[in-house]
């Protein structure tokens, strides 16, 4: 029983030794094969990793690479002969914009934000004391080879444009080139008028001007804000290709005037065209036509009952201007005032030309504002670079016709003067006694009276001298009467002239 037991015992310890050998082997091989795969795992993680490092890495140089490629290929115009790329762009220039440059050595390269040149000093117009800044952007496309290079857009600035008898057009000719591929820019410039003697006459300063090609309408624009006499103003210009018509608009809030002017350019031997002038909310249209020989216009305004026509012809070979005028009110302020257009305009002294010769006629049949004023009629003749206005009259109701002679038109010391004799013939010395409400015992009679007169448009002053009633000189009325100073106010300026004049009446009376 007790060996059986044993060998029973031995049999048992014997399996659970096979079951632990075998446990131990295939724990091994477990073991073995867990490392083998924790091997493999690591080995394709770093292969991933060096994968997607090589991969970063790669991108990195092509970046690189790209971007010293562009670096590169943007320096080329650094290795250009300076000679060589200014005879390019100055032929580009010429090409494009029908101008000759004469650019300076003086200039700088730069490809940010895009390929440019800045020359310091850029001449045209053969007057090279016209020198500004000029910058010229070129196409990336264009810049590999000298030979190849184009130029894309133009910009001037701080430039001195001289403008005379020979250049005038050099604005508006412009708006004749092909600006599809390229816009032409000015800012911060200067366009100095000149007469015949080099004078400046007045300056137009140029906050911004553009030229540019409007695809869609097939047609050239050029704009500006300008500034003149301290007045801004801008301008619209558009060239149509298609239908062959220009079309402008001047507009400024400084004067409260807009000028809008269409042009029919189809006949070459014969151009008509139609301006529209706005001014103080009063609407007037002007209808013209001119060959290469004269200019004819014809300005209404729209009512239906016209306050005013007015035309002319103006003769281009040799150079002479007739126009005639019919108003039936104009307002004295539009002759008198210093701020007017017209005031403003003959301070210019742009009349002042040898070379000009013009008649004007101005009839008006009532002054506004001034009720006893009536039938001006207005002559103004430019003849060698003088202005007068003899044989203009103006009647004063039924009481007396004024006339007046010797008379000249200049400028002194940046003010516009009127110098001429006045004649005034009195009809009826009793309601010219009346107006001034003169008292009965000093109303002599009075046939003529005479004297020279000096009116300053700028300081609303008149001097008389050599006062003559009825051809004799009266010191005492001379004195009282030798300067007026005349107000704004209408009321005042009557109220002051009446006290006046019966002064003189009373020293003239004695």
């Amino acid at each position: 029983m007790l060996s059986k037991f044993k060998h029973n015992f031995n049999i048992l310890k014997k399996m659970n030794h096979f079951k632990n050998s075998l446990l131990k082997k295939n724990l091994k091989k477990l073991n073995h094969l867990l490392k083998v795969k924790l091997i493999k795992l690591n080995f394709l993680s770093k292969k991933k990793k060096l994968t997607a490092f090589t991969i970063d890495k790669r991108a990195f140089l092509f970046v690189l690479g790209v971007i010293f490629f562009i670096l590169s290929y943007l320096s080329i115009p650094y290795f250009y002969n300076s000679n060589k790329l200014i005879d390019k762009i100055e032929g580009e220039l010429s090409k494009n914009l029908n101008i000759d440059f004469n650019l300076s050595k003086n200039f700088r390269y730069s490809f940010f934000p895009r390929p440019y040149f800045t020359f310091e000093k850029a001449s045209f117009l053969n007057q090279f004391k016209n020198s500004g800044k000029i910058k010229v952007d070129i196409p990336i496309s264009k810049l590999l080879f000298l030979e190849h290079i184009q130029i894309k857009d133009v910009v001037l600035s701080d430039v001195n444009f001289d403008i005379n008898n020979e250049n005038n057009n050099f604005f508006t000719d412009l708006l004749k080139n092909d600006f599809s591929n390229f816009k032409f820019e000015i800012y911060d410039s200067n366009i100095f008028y000149r007469n015949i003697k080099n004078d400046v006459l007045f300056i137009n300063k140029i906050n911004y001007l553009k030229y540019y090609y409007d695809k869609k309408i097939f047609s050239n624009i050029f704009i500006a804000d300008n500034e003149i006499f301290n007045l801004f103003y801008n301008i619209k210009f558009k060239n149509d290709f298609v239908n062959k018509k220009i079309t402008s608009i001047i507009n400024s809030s400084s004067l409260n005037i807009k000028i809008e002017n269409n042009l029919d350019y189809k006949n070459l031997k014969k151009k008509e065209g139609l301006i529209s002038f706005i001014y103080n909310k009063k609407k007037s249209n002007a209808t013209y036509n001119y060959n290469k020989d004269s200019f004819k216009f014809n300005l209404s305004d729209r009512s239906i009952d016209p306050n005013f026509i007015y035309k002319g012809t103006v003769n281009l070979k040799p150079f002479f201007s007739e126009s005639r005028g019919l108003f039936k009110k104009v307002h004295p302020k539009e002759f008198l005032d210093p701020n007017s257009i017209l005031v403003q305009f003959l301070k210019t002294e742009i009349l002042n030309n040898k070379n000009l010769n013009m008649n004007i006629y101005f009839n008006a049949k009532q002054l506004n504002s001034i009720e006893d004023i009536e039938n001006l009629a207005l002559k103004v003749k430019i003849s060698e670079g003088l202005i007068d206005i003899n044989e203009t009259t103006i009647s004063w109701l039924d009481t007396a016709d004024l006339r007046i002679s010797d008379s000249l038109i200049y400028v002194k010391n940046n003010n516009l003067v009127l110098d001429c004799l006045v004649t005034i013939q009195i009809n009826n010395y009793n309601e010219f006694y009346k107006f001034f409400q003169t008292p009965k015992n000093y109303r002599k009679e009075i046939k003529k009276i005479q004297f020279n007169l000096s009116y300053n448009f700028d300081q609303f002053t008149a001097n008389l001298n050599d006062i003559k009633i009825d051809k004799i000189i009266n010191q005492k009325v001379n004195k009282t009467l030798k300067q007026l100073i005349f107000k704004e106010n209408k009321l005042q300026n009557r109220i002051y002239f009446r006290v006046l004049m019966n002064q003189a009446i009373k020293s003239y009376a004695g």
